[in-house]
């Protein structure tokens, strides 16, 4: 009952086709694309809701039985759908309801609005049942050609090359038609061999047939993927049905049994199990049945395409301002000196990309005037005929701090609570931090979750049967974020029972754990005893500033390299710090209004020469709270290869002076000793 209303529903937005027995008909289904880019999907056509064909990727397609060898995926570069199928062949059963329907498994939801209702009505299905087969037989030996009809009251003509027997006497007068319509040749002679076909005829005047099998239309051009399987069909229409069908290339007889790796498939197409070079060139296919062909099909132009290969991605991450102009590089090539891939640009989100703020130039994408929506993943995709690949990046406004966690909920044991929570943005390297206090006392205490990207932690140590009072604190490399709302909860005690209190939502006076603001404007600049880091003071929270941390890691590494604690806007990095590490067996490091607990210290040597370190300076209240400053990014020049290459230079030019003077002195001695030379000669 419901597959009938859904017919119902879907009955003014459905197509009516009607084919003969033995005809074929054809199912255009359009598919769907997000961002009209196709990417993997499973198609699947139903027949009164259960499914008789199905095809994902590169597999091979699958039919029930019913319909095996009788089903073919149209070629992509048809007049119709992606998702269309031809259906020969046809049976009186094949009557009723079709559906196609796509699925993405690589994206939520997994359904689009795809797919096409057809019904299906066969005409002519209860003539004909049994169509005639080709005969060999010796001359003067009977010959019989089965035509049964399913109307008993149907009539049944024979032809002969198109001529009716009734109008060839000698052969006719030879000749018996049995009540089901089948020919007997009692005696044959040297001038029967030919073509045979029955024409039955109800009362009604329907007319129905059997045919050669004949090839239907074929594309021009097949592009196939280099490297991998690949399939070439032939459509054809037979009735009876298919008994062989042969294959050309080039003009020459093509026969998979003889070539490695081709083979053919249930339905006749050729399959490649990994196509190479040699595979290019010109198809045709020809059908046979019991009847003969109707010659082969148009020449198909298999050309070998190799997929598409980046030459050029953009970068994982680009961070810009408002108001920036950002250009990401993409480039592709697949191979082919005349042909190039399709590259083109858009979010992973689904929103459209601003047409008047973007360029898209060989590949590479400008957005101007950047704005806080132009945040988020992008995709670059590059396509031919044959394959599809892409390149992620992400775009990050630096104005743009952490959301908010949410759904934060907790459990409570005696002496502990366990938190939970949701992250209120998808960025990698999240921090949280904890805020907690008992509910009856004013100072906070913080928490902090090493761990990056954690959702859940555990805090413990505190009052059994006592209500306290949770917040979580979102941050990342561009500082602090937003608090959660507030929960409370009370520990389990021996007057609460056993049963866990349920946290409830809780607003506190904005008072209560007003943040301070973080340092600006950071800078790192070489001086004369080290490298002076300066900072301007937060506008935020001035009365309640404790002192400032001045944090400093080297890139690629998430420990510290160094830190110090000041009071004043500056802070001078000389040739040996003290490091002060996290220790790496921690799960998480308790901060507390005083002072930091739980750290470990080692000497450690100045900034190393060639390397690029992370600077960052966190302000902290006499009440505890903290607010981290963006980080400064400092190169730190290779200074030993620089005086190498001085010194370098100072002996090369000593070395200079010391031959010209040396070639000076000879030449010198040279002179002396010739006038030396000609006075005696004089003398």
């Amino acid at each position: 009952l419901a597959f009938s209303l859904g017919l119902l529903e879907e009955e003014k937005r459905a197509l009516f086709l009607t084919a003969n027995v033995g005809e074929y008909a054809v199912f255009n289904c359009q598919l769907d694309f997000p961002n009209d880019i196709e990417i993997p999907y499973k198609l699947r056509w139903k027949k009164e809701g259960t499914v008789v064909f199905s095809w994902y990727k590169d597999e091979e397609p699958r039919a029930t039985p019913d319909y095996q060898g009788r089903i073919n995926l149209l070629p992509h570069d048809s007049p119709y759908g992606r998702g269309s199928i031809n259906l020969t062949s046809i049976r009186e059963s094949d009557g009723g309801w079709y559906e196609c329907s796509v699925f993405f498994p690589n994206r939520s939801p997994s359904t689009r609005p795809n797919g096409t209702w057809y019904h299906l009505t066969v005409d002519g299905g209860t003539l004909l049942a049994i169509p005639p087969i080709n005969q060999t037989t010796l001359e003067g030996e009977p010959a019989h050609f089965p035509c049964v009809t399913k109307d008993r009251d149907g009539r049944v003509t024979w032809y002969k090359d198109g001529v009716p027997l009734s109008e060839l006497p000698d052969l006719e007068e030879r000749s018996t038609v049995s009540q089901e319509g089948s020919l007997t040749i009692q005696e044959t002679d040297i001038d029967d061999p030919g073509e045979y076909h029955c024409v039955v005829t109800n009362s009604l005047g329907e007319r129905q047939t059997a045919d050669k099998a004949k090839a239907l239309s074929a594309p021009r051009e097949v592009y196939l993927p280099f490297g991998k399987p690949g399939v070439l069909d032939c459509n054809f229409r037979a009735n009876p049905p298919l008994t062989n069908l042969r294959w050309d290339k080039n003009g020459f007889l093509y026969d998979p049994y003889n070539v490695q790796g081709v083979f053919y498939s249930r339905n006749g197409s050729l399959f490649f199990s990994k196509v190479e070079e040699i595979h290019s060139g010109h198809y045709t296919c020809t059908p046979f049945n019991d009847l003969g062909t109707e010659g082969p099909s148009a020449a198909m132009k298999v050309i070998v395409q190799k997929a598409p290969v980046f030459t050029i991605v953009p970068n994982n991450l680009y961070l810009k301002k408002l108001g920036d102009t950002l250009e990401m590089p993409c480039d592709a090539v697949d191979g082919t000196k005349d042909h190039r891939p399709t590259i083109v640009w858009f979010k992973k989100d689904g929103t459209p990309l601003p047409l008047d703020r973007i360029m898209i130039q060989n590949g590479n994408l400008t957005v101007e005037r950047i704005q806080q929506s132009d945040d988020g993943m992008y995709s670059c995709v590059a396509s031919n005929e044959v394959a599809t690949i892409t390149a992620d990046t992400e775009v990050a406004i630096e104005t743009t701090s952490p959301r908010a966690p949410y759904n934060l909920t907790a459990s409570a044991s005696h002496s502990s609570v366990t938190l939970r929570w949701m992250a209120g943005t998808g960025r990698a390297n999240m921090e949280f931090h904890i805020w907690y206090r008992p509910a009856d006392a004013p100072e906070w205490r913080t928490m902090k979750i090493l761990t990056r990207g954690v959702t859940q932690a555990t805090v413990n140590s505190l009052d059994p049967g006592r209500m306290y009072e949770f917040m979580v604190l979102s941050q990342d490399k561009k500082g602090d974020g937003m608090f959660s709302k507030a929960i409370q909860i009370r520990t389990r005690g021996s007057d609460q029972g056993e049963n866990v209190t349920s946290a409830q939502q809780y607003h506190s006076p904005l008072g209560s754990f007003q943040q301070i603001g973080p340092p600006r404007n950071v800078s790192v600049s070489p001086s004369r005893d080290g490298y002076l880091v300066t900072w301007e003071p937060p506008d935020l929270g001035m009365e309640d500033l404790l002192n400032y941390h001045v944090r400093w890691s080297q890139e690629g590494k998430e420990h510290l390299h160094g830190q110090a604690e000041v009071t004043t806007n500056r802070y001078l990095v000389h040739p040996t710090e003290i490091q002060t590490s996290i220790s790496p067996s921690s799960a998480v490091e308790l901060n507390t209004t005083s002072a930091l607990a739980n750290y470990a210290t080692e000497a450690v040597t100045t900034l190393s020469e060639d390397t690029t370190y992370h600077f960052q300076v966190i302000a902290w209240s006499n009440r505890g709270y903290q607010a981290s400053s963006n980080q400064f990014v400092l190169r730190v020049p290779g200074y030993r290869s620089i005086r190498a290459v001085a010194l370098g230079v100072v002996v090369g030019l000593a070395v200079l002076v010391m031959a010209a003077a040396g070639s000076l002195y000879v030449r010198r001695l040279y002179l002396k000793r010739r006038d030396k030379d000609k006075e005696e000669t004089s003398s």
